[in-house]
């Protein structure tokens, strides 16, 4: 039966940055499919740890600063150990910073670039190797942005690591497919997150957004819950490479 081939029943899932906005939506959506979640994240994620539980899965929270290297294989380490294996990781922590590309400064374009990508490089191969060692095929999803593939503005370090994120995730696809590695993007449209406060507040630039969307509304936490789980199932076993936009037609306007 088709739907049997989106159950995530006896899988493990790290999901970054799920203790609020996209990425507690993955983390419920993964569970809800069937999967156990270890959540990486800088403070308590006490509300997904709650909504996972209910669904009758695990959930075990590893507090780590992302931007710590050194770190990065311990996370691995305490996964399996806790749930004796992994096979999805979703790289979703991230952070942005606005300013006129005059004045920004280098303490903002590193906080963004070390973990909006280089975490999410080697955290990514943290979880190939473990893959490898496992001899068992591997998800990796990584979240893009519209400015994976536009410009943007006042944004500059932010649209630098998205646009990257869309071709590391081209390149680590191509090594590790061979593997059984499958390596996708989601880019999420304008949504109701955190990072977009800002946006929202701005009545001219909100209605000026929403003016481009064809669905006519931002989007939420639940419209990433089919792509997620889609990327994370045997679903998508033959997807290596791509990047989803989840946008409500941006754009394709």
């Amino acid at each position: 039966m088709p739907l049997k081939l989106f159950d995530l029943s006896g899988k493990v899932a790290i999901v970054t940055g799920c203790n609020t906005g996209l990425g507690q939506g993955m983390a419920v959506a993964l569970a809800q499919a069937g999967a156990d979640i270890v959540g990486v994240n800088r403070t308590a994620a006490v509300a997904t740890a709650a909504e996972v539980s209910a669904l009758g899965r695990r959930f075990h929270e590893i507090r780590a600063e992302l931007t710590n290297m050194a770190r990065l294989p311990t996370v691995m380490e305490e996964a399996c150990q806790t749930f004796g294996r992994i096979d999805i990781l979703v790289n979703n922590a991230g952070i942005i910073r606005r300013a006129d590309a005059l004045d920004f400064s280098e303490q903002d374009w590193d906080a963004v670039i070390n973990l909006n990508l280089k975490a999410v490089f080697f955290l990514s191969q943290a979880a190939a190797r473990r893959f490898i060692a496992q001899q068992s095929p591997g998800k990796i999803i990584n979240i893009a942005s519209m400015l994976s593939f536009q410009g943007g503005v006042r944004v500059p370090s932010y649209t630098a690591s998205k646009s990257a994120v869309l071709g590391l995730t081209r390149l680590l696809a191509c090594e590790w497919a061979a593997h059984r590695i499958n390596v996708n993007a989601i880019a999420p449209g304008y949504m109701v997150t955190n990072n977009t406060a800002t946006l929202r507040d701005d009545a001219k630039r909100s209605a000026e957004i929403l003016g481009r969307i064809p669905a006519n509304r931002w989007g939420t936490p639940d419209d990433l819950a089919g792509p997620v789980v889609f990327l994370a199932s045997a679903a998508s076993d033959y997807v290596n490479g791509y990047t989803l936009a989840v946008d409500g037609g941006w754009l394709a306007r």
